[in-house]
């Protein structure tokens, strides 16, 4: 593996509605033997009860599923503390954060949330906007 790809809600989102954007990135992280991973908490945020069921699964087998661990949901509550964030707003992002910062360099995060996300990563991760 030579890195690794961080889909948060609105990354899985577009996956399941096979937007071009989001086809063209998995195709390049396959092509480039690169980890896709979700949260599992991801999950949960990404379900639209207008998607059918059949699609939401699809789209989520092609991505490696990362519980959140206790030591992720520690790793996530130190980031928000450094970034003086609470954790009722930013939760979900910062287990998609520590998930990142605890995935194998190099890693990019694609998010609907750059700002939140770059501040909760630091410099150690790419963050993309879709």
């Amino acid at each position: 593996m030579s890195g690794t790809l961080v889909l948060d809600c609105e990354g899985l989102s577009k996956l399941v509605r096979r937007t071009p954007e989001l086809t063209e990135w998995l195709a390049a992280a396959e092509a480039e033997d690169i980890r896709v991973v979700t949260s599992s908490v991801t999950l949960v945020e990404a379900h639209d009860p207008r998607t059918n069921q059949a699609r939401f699964d699809h789209a989520v087998s092609r991505v490696n599923i990362v519980p959140p661990t206790e030591a992720i949901a520690r790793h996530a509550s130190r980031l928000l503390a450094t970034a003086g964030l609470h954790g009722h707003k930013y939760a979900l992002d910062a287990i998609v954060a520590a998930t990142a910062l605890t995935s194998p360099a190099p890693v990019t995060v694609l998010t609907s949330a750059p700002e939140d996300l770059s501040t909760l990563c630091g410099a150690g991760v790419r963050v993309i906007k879709v």
